[in-house]
């Protein structure tokens, strides 16, 4: 088989044809990295790439691999995987936000504040990778302490869409979501606390997935908001990330937030008919703020799930039209908790000159967070403070329990829910930098689901403009399975997920 054809095809095939040895690690290690060479500078998809660490990953895999196809090599011993998972990967390169510690490799934050930080420890989301042997390619650019939506709040500088380099692709995981998009990465890590999986998926014509609240551990994942932050992935279909859930999730004692399930595979469900399964359509998620173009790409989709069987249901989510600003009172009052552990003493940027401790703390910060990061942490000690905490904290809390409500409703009367992710496609690079609510209103659509703590994912459907659109599926708790059924039986009828971006360069078109 051609190289590029099997870098490009499913994830599955790729860890087949390493296990059949039909194509060693190192070469599709060398493939990807080779690529990333080119392209980088263009799109700027990555913040850290170490080729020698990379190749010596995938070296290693090789061993094992040459030494299980000679019947010599046992599964590798891994307490966080069940046997069937243990080396599930091994060889197959992924890409991982930096926003996930992994010993030995520089972990940004895409922050000037942890510039220099080479974490000490693996993520556990790191530690299953390892254990199921993915090679990795690098740490991929994100929007500072993940809060933007269009991943140019980089200290590393913007990522650009592999569609049209003068766009945005989306944030906070953009670098992952571009990386995959171009074919610079077969799969991605990412994170998604208002939409940064969903909506960089969506912009950049790949599929994403958040899973449910709480289902893949926390522990290693650089905090944004506790409350709202979940690990998740991006590939190019929505097999590929029910391979990749198989793995990142489990259950993790160092999170107190981590559930305990025994739900089975997430490809369980996959292949099986969508005759009778009900789709929720919420109708006032398609009024005026709605693009056009986005709105008719959303609506053939039901349209095709409608004739693969499904049954399209009406459904009223009352509450989600106050998700923004609910969300951007909680939100900012987490991360301004969180972030005060960064001070320029114990870790972090620290200011080169300084009269006193509280200058020390003042400059450091100063100079290492954002204008973004720099106005959220206002905006949360603000809700926080003494006589503004029952007057907008406690009442945003009351109106996410509004909002999980409205979907408990809902999902009494259908299985999942479809809609638009964005209401418009991948805006111009800078084109809101003057007007921070004006890209806080492209999360919409996929706040609600955080507040809700609830499964959802994006999967390509079509072109706005000649710009990717997505469709959102949003499921019940624990539900992922089921939204991957169903995204893989829409990609099994349309071409959708297919489509790539011309004119990258370095990879075949």
């Amino acid at each position: 088989m051609n190289l590029d054809t099997l870098l490009d095809g499913p994830l599955r095939g790729l860890a087949g044809a390493l296990a059949r040895r039909e194509v060693q690690a190192a070469e599709v290690a060398r493939a990807y990295l080779d690529r990333i060479a080119a392209a980088n500078a263009l799109l700027n998809c990555f913040i850290t790439v170490d080729r020698e660490r990379s190749l010596h990953e995938a070296e290693a895999a090789d061993r094992w691999l040459d030494a299980r196809a000679a019947g010599g090599a046992d599964a590798p011993a891994s307490t966080l995987l069940p046997p069937q998972l243990s080396g599930l990967l091994a060889g197959v390169p992924v890409a991982h936000k930096d926003i996930f510690c992994a010993e030995g490799w520089r972990t940004t934050c895409g922050s000037r504040m942890l510039e220099n930080f080479v974490a000490p420890y693996d993520a556990h989301v790191i530690t299953r990778f390892r254990a199921a042997g993915a090679v990795t390619l690098g740490r991929a650019n994100m929007d500072e302490f993940a809060m933007g939506s269009s991943n140019e709040n980089s200290w590393f500088g913007p990522v650009r869409n592999p569609w049209d380099t003068s766009r945005v692709p989306g944030g906070s995981s953009g670098g992952s979501a571009a990386a995959v998009a171009a074919g610079l990465a077969p799969a991605a890590t990412g994170t998604d606390t208002g939409g940064s999986i969903r909506q960089p998926a969506a912009w950049c014509g790949v599929s994403g997935i958040k899973p449910t609240y709480g289902r893949v551990s926390r522990y290693g994942m650089i905090a944004f908001a506790s409350s709202l932050d979940q690990g998740g992935a991006f590939a190019r279909r929505a097999e590929d990330l029910a391979l990749l859930l198989d793995v990142m999730a489990g259950h993790d004692a160092r999170d107190a937030t981590s559930a305990v399930r025994q739900d089975g595979s997430f490809t369980g469900l996959l292949g099986q008919d969508l005759t009778g399964l009900r789709v929720g359509v919420p109708r006032d998620w398609f009024g005026s703020g709605l693009a056009a173009g986005i709105g008719t790409a959303v609506q053939a989709a039901l349209e095709q799930l409608q004739r693969q069987g499904c049954v399209l249901v009406d459904i009223d989510l009352p509450a989600s039209r106050h998700a923004i600003p609910a969300y951007y009172v909680i939100a900012p009052a987490e991360c301004s908790s969180n972030l005060s552990r960064f001070d320029g003493v114990r870790f972090g940027h620290r200011a080169a000159g300084y009269r006193d401790l509280t200058e020390l703390y003042e400059r450091s910060r100063a100079e290492g967070f954002g204008a973004e990061v720099k106005r959220r942490i206002l905006i949360g000690s603000y809700v926080l403070s003494h006589g503004y905490y029952d007057a907008y904290y406690l009442q945003a809390q009351k109106v996410r329990r509004l909002i999980a409500d409205d979907f408990t409703r809902a999902f009494a009367s259908c299985d999942l829910i479809a809609g638009p992710v964005t209401p418009t496609s991948a805006f111009r690079l800078g084109a809101c930098n003057e007007d921070p609510v004006q890209m806080y209103l492209e999360d919409m659509y996929t706040i609600p689901v955080n507040l809700a703590g609830l499964p959802g994912m994006s999967i390509p459907a079509g072109f706005d403009n000649g710009l990717p659109v997505g469709l959102q599926l949003i499921g019940p708790w624990w539900q992922e399975a089921r939204l991957l059924q169903v995204a893989h039986a829409y990609q099994q009828h349309t071409d959708w997920h297919r489509a790539r971006p011309a004119g990258v360069p370095g990879v075949s078109a």
